[in-house]
């Protein structure tokens, strides 16, 4: 039987893109009052010691509103929370603060200093009002969730600051008020030795919180999240028939201030992250909660696409739901820009003396065996040809619930055995990826053996598979699988400089015990 949910027939829904379900939807829904559409513009004043500008451009949302109409509540009662961090397009200056308050809230804004005692005047902050209206049969939640952010600019490289965020009635300089305050640094203005983390799929539980605090632990100057982000929409199909929970999204930013609150969290899109009731890409909510560089190709439509240097790092953002065979909700949104910006962000990254290393993230693996996911040949075909173009040192990706780390892979076949402890030169063996996606949600599973650091059990070859376009499941016999663990996990990136500058990668489980490690070093 063709049962309409969330005003969508099923076997129409099948056949529109997310985009074509959107319209339906806004044409359907809007003229009951359950969808309100606005144009939000971002415009923040800046002054004292630093000044803030647009926290991100203007966006495409159609219910996401720049509001602080509503007032009934004394804002002393509105504590934010949530706090989280990211860099702008240039991490040496650049910073973006973003909160939640529960409420409406009267002229929010941000104090920064160099010290606790010595605090700026109020910086204006910007409001992103997201309304979810309760349908589908109630399996959409209703909500009403106020985002707030800072654009940080001409700060100084290499700098710690003290901020505190506030509102009317709340003022974070208040003596009652000062152990809310929070910390960052900005990336250096020269090249130095640093660590960096990355995972995905982390989603809110007793493990998401377990690797945060080990994450903590490392002091990573900035952290890469590689998708899906909190699972408000656990179904992660980009249909507007999925189920939905908007305050999950609270629990996730509540659970992950305790590090985020103090270090960058970088983070792209996953497929659970494109949420259909928001914009026709399904990005409207990620523009609400997140202030990222805007220096993609579309900053609007493909916010999880940017750019940014930190010391002798080129760090590279990438949304795989557009190049997608497996999950083709938002196949081919970009139009095929994406793929030409990443071609030319690369060259521009390898011609930039200054730059060691390229690390590029995205969701959906190139190279993984698991039983789940597998390998995302829409990757392979738009970008890994670019990847061995451009000689990228490390490629990290989510998606399976797992830690699986390749050989050096060239050509779609190992270009060079990558053992345990190993170093690899991406100059002439070819590029090593590693699947980090084991963050915090459920485990999946190998069809092979785990083997890992201190229990090695190397197979000569993995019968697997990999998507291919249209959505079919292509057989596989692969030998490049070298490192996998069933367990919460995550990467560590020590970056050393100097003559012969290396990554050392290494991979913790939430335990903080070590279950990979091995080098990279350019032209050894």
């Amino acid at each position: 039987m063709d049962i309409p949910r969330f005003g969508i027939p099923d076997r129409l829904a099948e056949r529109m893109s997310m985009a074509e379900q959107h319209e339906y939807l806004r044409s359907r829904l809007s003229r009951r009052g359950l969808l309100r559409t606005s144009a939000a513009t971002a415009a923040v004043a800046g002054a004292g010691l630093a000044t803030a500008g647009a926290a991100s451009p203007a966006y495409a949302a159609p219910t996401a509103l720049t509001s602080t109409s509503r007032h009934g509540v004394d804002g002393s009662l509105a504590a934010p929370f949530g706090r989280h961090l990211a860099y702008g397009a240039d991490p040496k200056t650049q910073m973006r603060v973003s909160w939640q308050v529960p409420f409406a809230v009267r002229k929010p804004y941000i104090r920064i200093g160099t010290s606790p005692w010595s605090l700026s005047r109020k910086i204006d902050a910007e409001v992103r009002h997201l309304t979810t209206p309760a349908l589908n049969g109630g399996k959409i939640a209703a909500a009403e969730q106020f985002y707030v952010h800072a654009g940080l600019d001409r700060l100084r490289p290499g700098q710690t600051y003290y901020y505190g965020v506030g509102h009317d009635g709340f003022d974070p300089a208040d003596r009652r008020n000062l152990g809310t305050l929070g910390t960052f640094t900005t990336a250096p203005g020269h090249a130095e030795n640093f660590t960096f983390t990355a995972f995905g799929d982390q989603g809110v539980s007793y493990h998401a919180l377990g690797n945060d605090q080990v994450i903590l632990g490392q002091n990573p100057a900035f952290h890469l999240h590689a998708g899906d982000i909190c699972y408000a929409d656990p179904s992660g199909s980009g249909q507007s028939s999925d189920q939905y929970d908007a305050r999950t999204w609270d629990q996730f930013l509540a659970q992950t201030e305790s590090v985020a609150k103090a270090v960058p969290w970088m983070v792209t899109t996953g497929n659970h992250d494109m949420e259909a009731w928001y914009s026709p890409q399904g990005y409207g909510g990620q523009n609400a909660r997140w202030s990222l560089p805007a220096n993609g190709p579309d900053p609007v439509n493909q916010p999880g696409v940017y750019s940014f240097v930190h010391g002798n790092v080129g760090v590279v953002a990438l949304d795989a739901n557009d190049v997608s065979y497996e999950i083709p909700a938002n196949f081919g949104i970009s139009g095929g820009k994406q793929t030409t910006w990443l071609d030319k962000r690369l060259g521009e990254l390898r011609a930039d003396h200054a730059v060691d290393f390229v690390v590029v993230f995205f969701h959906h693996c190139a190279f993984s065996t698991t039983s789940s996911h597998a390998s995302e040949g829409g990757v392979r075909d738009a970008w890994v040809p670019l990847f061995e173009k451009h000689q990228v040192d490390l490629v990290i990706n989510g998606h399976n619930h797992v830690y699986e780390r390749t050989d050096a892979i060239k050509g779609n076949k190992v270009g060079r055995k990558v053992a345990i402890g190993e170093r690899t030169d991406p100059t002439r063996d070819g590029i090593v990826y590693v699947t980090a996606g084991a963050a915090g949600r459920s485990l999946y599973s190998f069809p092979v053996p785990d083997s890992y650091e201190g229990h090695v059990a190397d197979r000569d070859s993995v019968n697997t598979y990999h998507w291919a376009k249209g959505g079919a499941k292509v057989t596989e016999t692969v030998e490049w699988s070298r490192v996998r663990y069933t367990n919460y996990s995550f990467l560590a990136v020590e970056v050393e400089t100097g003559r012969r500058p290396k990554m050392k990668v290494s991979a913790l489980a939430e335990t903080g015990e070590r279950i990979d490690h091995f080098e990279i070093q350019r032209g050894r």
